[in-house]
């Protein structure tokens, strides 16, 4: 379970209404969001059984930034889903990594993807981080994986999330920025990610 104060959630309502149709459900507590630990990831359905599409769109709806990671969780799930980011291209170049992992996901176009879940995700030895949201999605696939997964370039999830480890670790994922003796090429100039 987590538990994030101030999160000031009267802001967050499509951010909630997208993740519920993922199965994730959250409690406001004031100012505050609570996250049960038990969820039931499982893909809502739209009207009429039709797959459901999450858009992304401006504020206040669903955010693009997080389209990523909505499509992470969507691995996880039972049923299929179809991202569409109309606003920002090739976003979802990155998903031929998580399709190595074992995620079942079919690049419609440069604006989207198809999600069929759920998928047991393994862990890879080397795997590149492209960019912010792609190496965030990247992370958290792989703290779901089985086995090790090491990331570099990682420099691009820095460059979007802080300290990124220590927080990931305070809630209790197994995660250390490490030294590796790989050859450095311009994708791999520091220090990798491994998660076990």
């Amino acid at each position: 379970e987590i538990h994030i104060t101030e999160a000031d959630p009267q802001h967050l309502e499509m951010i909630a209404l997208t993740f519920g149709r993922l199965g994730v459900h959250w409690e406001t507590q004031g100012e505050d969001i609570f996250v049960p630990a038990v969820q039931h990831l499982s893909i809502v359905p739209d009207l009429g059984n039709r797959m459901p599409i999450i858009k992304a769109q401006p504020w206040p709806a669903f955010p693009p930034d997080l389209m990523s990671i909505a499509l992470v969780i969507a691995t996880q799930c039972a049923g299929a889903v179809l991202f569409h980011d109309w606003m920002y291209e090739s976003r979802f170049f990155f998903t031929d990594k998580l399709v190595r992992m074992g995620a079942r996901i079919t690049l419609c176009d440069p604006h989207r993807v198809l999600v069929q879940g759920p998928t047991a995700l393994q862990g890879q030895s080397y795997i590149t981080s492209p960019d912010i949201r792609a190496g965030m999605a990247i992370l958290l696939a792989a703290l779901g994986a089985k086995g090790q997964t090491r990331i570099f370039n990682i420099r691009q999830i820095d460059r979007g999330y802080e300290r990124v480890e220590e927080k990931l670790r305070s809630l209790g994922a197994n995660i250390e920025r490490i030294e590796d003796d790989h050859p450095v090429t311009d994708e791999t100039q520091e220090t990798p990610f491994a998660e076990h």
